[in-house]
């Protein structure tokens, strides 16, 4: 593949984040964009439906992941990196989700900056951010 292919590549899954970004109001339900787009620090929580947030906050995560690693892979050319990165994505996912339960079933105003923190990791593409230039630092070390 040519690096005009790549580049193509690359510049068309980053356009799909930033449409995943731009129309998350209508793809996602999530009652917590607009929550902490306000004052949210001293409103009450939203009324939310648990297992419906919970699968619309997964579906962007994976749909986020699943693009990531197809840039990581478009990038390096390299298998293992992407099983690495799903090992990662995985890692990260599980580890999250908990305390992302625990703030939507027990939402407390002192808790809302650790949650906005927490949510944000599961719904954006925080994972390429931070794998891309580790994995570009790794390959200029060997």
């Amino acid at each position: 593949m040519s690096k005009i292919v790549s580049y193509i590549i690359v510049g068309i899954l980053i356009l799909l984040l930033i449409l995943i970004r731009a129309f998350e109001n209508i793809l996602f339900y999530d009652p917590y964009l607009s929550f902490f787009e306000n004052d949210y620090l001293y409103m009450d929580s939203p009324r939310r439906e648990i297992a419906k947030l919970v699968l619309y906050t997964t579906l962007r995560f994976v749909l986020n992941t699943v693009i990531s690693l197809g840039i990581l892979y478009i990038i390096f050319k390299d298998k293992s990196i992407v099983k690495f990165s799903v090992l990662i994505f995985s890692i990260a996912y599980v580890l999250l989700l908990i305390p992302f339960l625990y703030f939507v079933i027990n939402p407390k105003q002192e808790d809302y900056y650790l949650f906005f923190n927490i949510r944000r990791f599961l719904i954006q593409p925080i994972g390429l951010i931070l794998l891309l230039p580790a994995f570009y630092y790794h390959k200029l070390n060997r």
